[in-house]
């Protein structure tokens, strides 16, 4: 069976980004713990998903996705100052090692829609977060196999997403 949309398909790979020597391993999916998803429904990048197209089990997959087919370019508007009010609650301050640079904080939008921002600088008046995909900007290199692909279920379809192992128990 060949990866087509509405496929369930199950695949280990690992993740770089970076040119030439330059490329840095930022994620892996083991066969411990591999990626499960339906083909189409899965929310990845578009290019990722049509890189797969008419791959079966046990194949092997070698590809990039620029920044522009992947995450997008980084946008500036992204980058948002916070007054440093807003990260202190017990005894009027910021909790030790929020404020760390790197770190993720969860927020929510006026319409209850929740974001994660990191954090890139700190200053005594503001904190500047990123909120772009932590990929944007980057070429991405794929390299791993197919384990396994099916047919997605009426249940996993009209749901969205993969039910059972490696997917969502309900």
């Amino acid at each position: 069976m060949k990866i087509e949309s509405n496929k369930v398909v199950k695949l280990v790979y690992e993740l770089y980004i970076g040119e030439g020597d330059k490329r840095e391993m930022v994620e892996i999916a083991g066969e411990d713990d591999p990626m499960v998803f339906i083909h189409g429904l899965s929310g990845l990048p578009e290019e990722f998903e049509n890189q797969l197209i008419g791959l079966s089990a046990d194949d092997t997959f070698n590809f990039t996705v620029s920044a522009e087919d992947g995450y997008g370019n980084i946008d500036e508007e992204a980058l948002i100052d916070f007054p440093i009010e807003q990260f202190k609650i017990e005894n009027d301050e910021v909790p030790e090692g929020m404020l760390e640079i790197g770190n993720f904080i969860p927020f929510a939008n006026d319409e209850g829609n929740k974001m994660t921002g990191r954090v890139t600088e700190v200053f005594p008046e503001y904190v500047i977060l990123d909120f772009n995909h932590p990929l944007a900007g980057q070429t991405m290199h794929f390299t791993g196999h197919i384990i396994s692909v099916r047919n997605a279920n009426p249940d996993e379809l009209s749901h969205g997403h993969v039910h059972g192992e490696g997917g969502v128990i309900h």
